[in-house]
């Protein structure tokens, strides 16, 4: 579907433009008009599909239209860590390149005073949108800071994260300064029972739109070891013997783990940085920075913290455990091939982990290639399930193994859109008058309140 499909303002539809964006991803296609028309929302969708988009979009479009209080916060998104919430601001800044009226800040911690005492000034003037890590709103809210009693649209995105991180009681505290009446939406990878639990308790009569994790992209290479715990190290040195790193990322879903390969690397004095949630902020940046510079060639780190970086150039993901899920797995391994690029992902199958990929393989709908142990590291175990004696399973050879449970703008202005509309089909006056029935409609039925979304559906 074309964006000029959808009942987004105009400033909204000519920021697309500049970014030359014309067609939705399918999370933004079932999403957009649920939001535009009050509803709340619970999305389940991967990474990279466009959930940014899908509720910058309407909720911007909302606020351009008008009907909302001046001077006030209309809208809070909460992002699980300061990288997420950096992008999400990226994000706005493009989308919103027209809305001249439409304000926005960024609220996340590891800054100096300096940054919290800009931070106050803008709570204070009542910025539009917010975009905060859990902490630091809680922080804000302590002290007075900021007034969320005209809230409008309340955003969580990456839920399934926040909850990870230990965030749950600070989303239920955040939820008491929120109106009744305020449309919450809800973005999550995958959709277990405690994501379950949340979305019952912040959202009214939601909508749930559950896009299917889509298979990775056919040209990454994907290959595995079967290995023992103690030979995922051997691998590692045998591979970059072979050839010298740049631009891989081992995962790790224990930042314990994450240390420890990292001082592996040190020995082998491999040019590498770990990221994981025991650094100061000021330690997380500058590894980042380093490794989008170019001035370290491998980043360890776990996939709590490294959810949402987006890095073009990555020629390697090497997950040093098997991830839990599927969804997990297609995440970590999506971060390379990017941009029209090859890309390589391996995977380490300790043998208490055998399971857990065969389950990997049938959601694949193919056996991934395994690669022998290089020389020298003696044999690894038997890729096979063993039932146990009541009928569940026990992995591998011992037995002892887990369960298996943009702103791209060109400078112009406005541009051509009856152009670009013509291009989709159809008579561009016809679709203006449409939109300018629409757009009547939703204001008559949902914008004439003097607290938002009085007319929400309860």
């Amino acid at each position: 579907m074309d964006f000029y499909n959808l009942d987004l303002s105009d400033n909204v539809l000519d920021a697309l433009d500049d970014m030359r964006f014309e067609t939705c991803t399918p999370i933004q296609e079932k999403c957009i008009p649920e939001i535009l028309d009050g509803h709340d929302i619970i999305g389940v969708a991967q990474t990279g599909t466009g959930k940014t988009a899908a509720y910058l979009l309407p909720i911007l479009s909302l606020l351009d239209d008008g009907g909302f209080p001046k001077n006030a916060i209309n809208c809070i998104i909460m992002s699980p860590t300061r990288e997420l919430a950096q992008q999400i601001d990226q994000a706005m800044q493009g989308f919103a390149y027209h809305l001249d009226d439409i304000s926005s800040v960024a609220v996340y911690g590891g800054n100096d005073g300096n940054r919290y005492d800009q931070e106050k000034k803008s709570l204070a003037l009542g910025a539009d949108v917010i975009i905060a890590t859990p902490g630091r709103l809680i922080s804000h809210l302590s002290l007075g800071n900021i007034d969320m009693s005209r809230v409008s649209f309340f955003v969580l995105d990456e839920a399934d994260r926040m909850l990870d991180m230990g965030f749950n009681e600070d989303i239920m505290q955040i939820k008491k300064y929120l109106p009744d009446n305020c449309q919450t939406i809800m973005f999550s990878a995958t959709m277990p029972k405690k994501i379950q639990e949340l979305a019952q308790s912040l959202l009214h009569n939601p909508v749930e739109v559950k896009l299917s994790v889509s298979k990775p992209a056919e040209k990454i290479k994907q290959s595995a070891y079967v290995c023992y715990e103690t030979q995922k190290i051997g691998i590692i040195k045998h591979l970059f013997q072979a050839n010298k790193p740049k631009r891989v990322i081992i995962f790790s879903g224990s930042k314990m783990k994450v240390k420890e390969i990292q001082h592996s690397l040190i020995r082998m004095k491999v040019n590498s940085g770990e990221m994981h949630s025991d650094l100061s902020q000021a330690e997380r940046d500058d590894i980042m920075y380093k490794f989008k510079s170019g001035q370290i060639d491998i980043l360890v780190a776990t996939d709590i913290v490294a959810r949402g970086i987006d890095i073009d150039d990555i020629t390697m993901v090497i997950n040093y455990d098997v991830p839990h899920d599927s969804e997990d797995y297609v995440h970590r391994i999506g971060r390379t091939a990017r941009a029209d690029r090859d890309g390589a992902a391996i995977t380490f199958i300790s043998d208490n982990e055998v399971g857990d990929f065969k389950q990997i393989e049938k959601f694949l709908e193919k056996e991934v290639e395994k690669t022998p142990l290089p020389e020298g590291l003696g044999e690894g175990p038997a890729y096979v399930t063993i039932p146990n004696r009541r009928g569940s399973s026990r992995y591998g050879n011992n037995g002892h193994g887990k369960r298996s449970n943009c702103n791209n703008r060109n400078g112009q202005g406005h541009g051509n859109r009856q152009d670009k509309r013509a291009k989709t089909g159809g008579n561009p006056q016809e679709k203006d008058k449409g939109k300018e029935h629409s757009n009547n409609n939703r204001r008559n039925n949902t914008k004439d309140k003097t607290t938002p979304h009085q007319n929400k559906p309860q």
